[in-house]
């Protein structure tokens, strides 16, 4: 695909996500998209074959550049304890930004069920957050910083953590609280990392 096919490409993308946004998954059209993105509803048909293929892209397109951005920012940082504050900063990114991918992404996961594609996307998706989780955990254990039995099921527990305190946050509607959960949910996973659940 060329450099100006692949920008076109993108450009109905962030359409298609922006319309889930403001109508959700299953009230958007083809012709939502091709209106956001100010083109012909045979623009959109040109480069995909329906709206779940229009879904699918997008869904793949958002997950990885989120696993994208997250490692990027880890890597800046060189101690586990640092790598973790990273990650929670980059996951909880704003109010507006966490809002409106949440809003779309739990309307994707009402579709997994219903379609392969979306849930190998799905699937991926929690890999590559587990994948993060298992290396900050791993490198705070080798630094002494974190003690840990199960460094896999830690991992899970993290993103676990994550994932509910901004639902959580997303459910009561104030944008104000982000903060709040970002801390504590920052809090409760150095809690969960630095004690042995054997002892």
């Amino acid at each position: 695909m060329s450099r100006k096919a692949e920008e076109r490409r993108k450009q109905l993308l962030k359409a298609a996500f922006h319309a889930a946004v403001q109508k959700g998954y299953e009230s958007v059209t083809i012709q939502d998209i091709a209106d956001d993105a100010g083109v012909s509803k045979g623009v959109v048909n040109y480069y995909f074959n329906n709206k779940a293929d229009v879904f699918t892209q997008l869904f793949e397109w958002i997950t990885v550049n989120i696993y994208k951005k997250e490692t990027e920012s880890i890597d800046k940082q060189d101690t586990a304890s640092g790598k973790l504050a990273a990650y929670i900063s980059q996951v909880f990114i704003s109010p507006e930004e966490n809002k409106n991918f949440y809003r779309v992404y739990l309307d994707f996961l009402s579709q997994v069920k219903n379609n392969e594609r979306y849930q190998e996307i799905n699937r991926q998706f929690y890999e590559n957050c587990w994948s993060i989780g298992r290396s900050i955990i791993q490198q705070g254990i080798e630094e002494g910083t974190f003690r840990v039995s199960d460094v896999d099921q830690a991992a899970i527990s993290m993103r676990a953590m994550i994932d509910g305190s901004l639902i959580q946050w997303l459910m009561r509607d104030e944008d104000d609280l982000h903060a709040y959960y970002r801390r504590v949910c920052h809090e409760s996973i150095l809690s969960l990392l630095r004690c042995d659940p054997q002892e």
